[in-house]
């Protein structure tokens, strides 16, 4: 009986939080096409709802650690569900993203993305993208200055599966000489890829010490991978999850 309940919950949980969506970007439309920056409040209050419903209806609560990057930087980060994008957007100051071109496209997602300076990648073109990647990064610093989001294995990983590193990280992060924030994660743990059940517990994003500007790229994906896949399966193990097997 419990179980029926919880995905009678989370069905009107996930029902709201899509319906929250379209009446925060009608209710900041205007403001938005006034100014951008309004683009960030607008976000970052959608963000604040989600949390806050997740935690009323579902029993998901939601706590962010670690210093919260406020410079330019590259926040390298693991993605196992749409939450832990809630959570990251819900604190850092001018979150943009490396997104998959296809996005732009998308209902209010798309236009909100543009203004707020997002990179759209086309993952199926290989050498191309990744340098008009870097060049679109570097071309959007000067407008629209932030905190670039990439997902270093390029899409949502299911709790205790693994996915190698994909370059991409570690030629923006040599290009752009920036500093890089891993960010480790709990999320999928409650909120998996797919399916309707979200699960009662605390999910947890993590800022992890920032790893200078200036290393190889060899050394530099080799340790992106390491310390967010330690911290993340920290996290995890915290949240009561064992890896099958």
């Amino acid at each position: 009986m419990r179980i029926l309940l919880q995905y009678l919950l989370s069905a009107v949980f996930i029902a709201q939080m899509y319906l929250a969506m379209v009446a925060y970007a009608l209710a900041w439309l205007p403001a938005v096409l006034w100014n951008r920056d309004n683009a960030i409040r607008a976000v970052h209050a959608y963000a604040r709802w989600v949390r806050a419903s997740a935690a009323a209806l579902v029993g998901l609560r939601s706590e962010i650690r670690g210093e919260i990057p406020e410079d330019e930087v590259v926040i390298a980060a693991k993605h196992q569900s749409f939450f832990d994008i809630i959570l990251i957007i819900s604190v850092v100051p001018r979150p943009k993203f490396i997104m998959k071109k296809e996005l732009l496209w998308a209902p209010i997602v798309g236009w909100y993305a543009r203004r707020l300076g997002c990179i759209p990648v086309d993952r199926g073109k290989g050498g191309e993208a990744m340098r008009r990647m870097v060049a679109e990064v570097k071309a959007a610093r000067e407008e629209r200055p932030g905190q670039l989001i990439i997902y270093p294995q390029g899409t949502r990983v299911a709790a205790g599966a693994t996915k190698p590193y994909k370059v991409g990280v570690g030629v923006l992060y040599a290009q752009l000489k920036q500093d890089c924030v891993p960010v480790a994660t709990n999320v999928g743990v409650f909120w998996p890829r797919h399916g309707l059940l979200r699960k009662p517990g605390l999910a947890v994003v993590e800022f992890l010490p920032r790893i200078p500007a200036g290393q190889r790229v060899e050394a530099f994906m080799a340790e992106i991978e390491e310390v967010v896949e330690g911290a993340s399966n920290r996290l995890m193990t915290e949240a009561g999850f064992h890896r099958p097997g």
